[in-house]
């Protein structure tokens, strides 16, 4: 046996000696005696679950269970709570130290969310923290409302989102209510790495379970943000497996609608999500059963949310059958219904989401502001009134949740839909009257996944080095170098390009999965007076995507 292997093996036997969880140290052992055994698979598996520690960022952490230290579980998520737990205490104490600390823990239905959330909560209260636990398994965003509710320092939400079932992920706010940022995100993980024997780590009692009070009043508040309208509206729903579908009936109840139709298989949480390949709205094949009970039934509009429900999708009826919106076009949809209720403040969204927010905020006298991808950062905009990004996230209500919520972003989508039904029209049928206006903008998103991760920084370098100078047939009128900080952002690896006739190109590695992302917007005119215009002009846009998507895919190497 290799030094190398001795030594892998050497650190997979003290991992064990510290593990609490009896399952994973049995699953490692099981790897162990293969290694030991020569099993080379089980070498490989074995490096793998031992390349470094996952690491904490300012997404948390996400990964997927088992055992190891590159892995979800019990030992991650204790040494995570520990160097959280530290560095509350560091803030604390700096800041003068009054006041008693308080930290409120909340997930969701995946596998081991609920033990996560009961070993951060006896790390907290080990540390001299108080320690709120969620009632049950509970969205997102009724966790990023507890913790402005509560007045606590910081929230830990267990949950993994949209990833597939195998991962889990651990989500910390700070007293704002708002998602981590440097430096925040590396100054908790230096305490995390700081952290001794886990056997040296405090433990108290499991917090205090809090009582429905929260969450009641979370519910409330979302449906308040309704106003007297119409509520005819025929809906269908579904959480896709997630805990998203009790709340969102009891705001739609509450908000005066009918009860949606459910799609039955989906309607409860299950952590191993059997009637999808992957548990996200945007993935192909995830909403077929909700658009086949639409079709059915002859709905109106269908919803959705993710695992977690701090997402909402939508999907509407077509002369050719039901259409997914975009993440960009519900944006739009929300900002131009707000916008219409005289919301006033910040309409912000991330570099990547359409350009239009910008020219409807405009129109209406309301500032606007572009962010860094990620609702840490859209949170964080001045004045914030309405935020959203591309990837279905929305923020409707920044005073009460400061972070993308589904549920509350449903309510109103839903509102506005009953509205213009109650007045004959529909979603799609204001869409093209914002087409019609502000000129069609049409996006599209280009997914390079590769096997090799050093294609990625090699198509960024190319892209800099050789940059193009036409893409899809329009002149490159510029190019902005995001990683050198543009417009008061902070620097992040990403190139962003300016092209004719309002169109633009923005390129960026993933930052959880090995891709390169591109993303483009295309802004066509639509000709006044003419029956089919908006019609001509989405027929005009897909010709463009379809050949900037081509040509930047090229240009990056990676065609």
């Amino acid at each position: 046996m290799s030094p190398d292997v001795d030594v892998l093996l050497g650190r997979a036997r003290a991992w064990m000696a510290e593990d609490p969880d009896p399952r994973t140290q049995q699953e490692l052992g099981s790897v162990v005696a293969a290694v030991e055994a020569g099993d080379e698979a089980a070498t490989a598996d074995l490096a793998d679950r031992f390349r470094g520690t996952l690491e904490f960022g300012t997404a948390g952490l996400r990964g997927a269970l088992g055992a190891g230290s590159h892995r979800m579980n019990r030992v991650v998520v204790t040494r995570a709570a520990a160097g959280l737990a530290a560095y509350l205490l560091d803030q604390h104490a700096s800041e003068g130290g009054s006041g008693h600390l308080s930290v409120v823990i909340g997930y969701d239905a995946r596998h081991d969310s609920d033990v996560f959330a009961r070993d951060t909560a006896e790390v907290m209260t080990g540390a001299g923290i108080a320690a709120w636990v969620m009632p049950r398994p509970l969205p997102t965003p009724v966790l990023a409302f507890a913790i402005r509710e509560l007045g606590c320092a910081a929230g830990v939400m267990v949950t993994a989102s949209h990833n597939p079932p195998q991962d889990n992920g651990y989500k910390v706010y700070l007293g704002d209510g708002s998602q981590i940022v440097p430096p925040a995100d590396a100054e908790i993980a230096a305490r995390i790495d700081a952290v001794g024997r886990l056997a040296d780590v405090p433990r108290g009692p499991a917090g205090t379970v809090l009582g429905e009070d929260v969450v009641d009043h979370y519910l409330d508040t979302v449906a308040g943000l309704a106003s007297d309208g119409p509520r005819d509206l025929d809906l269908v729903y579904t959480p896709l497996h997630g805990v998203g579908g009790p709340s969102v009936l009891q705001v739609l109840e509450t908000a005066g609608f009918a009860a949606p139709r459910v799609v039955e298989r989906q309607e409860q949480p299950d952590p191993d999500f059997p009637t999808v390949g992957f548990p996200n709205p945007e993935e192909p094949g995830a909403m077929d059963l909700a658009l086949e009970l639409a079709a059915q039934t002859d709905a109106d509009l269908v919803v959705a949310n993710d695992p977690d429900a701090d997402r909402c999708a939508a999907a509407v009826p077509g002369e050719t059958g039901w259409r997914m919106l975009r993440g960009d076009e519900v944006g739009a949809l929300l900002a131009h219904h707000l916008l219409a209720r005289g919301r006033t403040g910040t309409f912000a969204c991330s570099i990547v989401s359409s350009s239009l927010l910008g020219k409807l905020a405009t129109a209406a006298g309301q500032p606007y502001a572009e962010t860094l991808t990620g609702f840490k950062w859209i949170a964080r905009a001045e004045g914030l009134a309405f935020g959203y990004e591309e990837a279905l996230g929305y923020c409707v209500d920044p005073e009460h949740v400061r972070d993308k919520d589904g549920v509350s972003a449903l309510l109103l989508l839903c509102e506005l839909a009953a509205e213009l039904k109650a007045d004959g029209r529909t979603l799609v049928d204001l869409l093209d009257d914002i087409a019609r206006e502000h000129g069609l903008h049409a996006t599209d998103q280009v997914s390079v996944r590769v096997a090799d991760l050093a294609l990625i920084p090699a198509a960024m370098q190319r892209l800099r080095e050789q940059p193009p100078a036409e893409l899809g047939g329009l002149a490159v009128l510029g190019v902005d170098d995001l990683g050198e900080g543009v417009g008061g952002l902070p620097p992040t690896d990403g190139l962003r390009y300016r092209l004719a006739d309002g169109a633009r190109v923005i390129v960026r590695p993933s930052g959880t999965e090995p891709k390169v992302k591109c993303y483009l917007e295309v802004v066509v005119p639509v000709e006044a007076g003419q029956e089919d215009g908006v019609e001509a002009a989405r027929i005009s846009a897909a010709t463009r995507l379809d050949a900037l998507g081509t040509d930047i895919r090229a240009a990056a190497g990676l065609g």
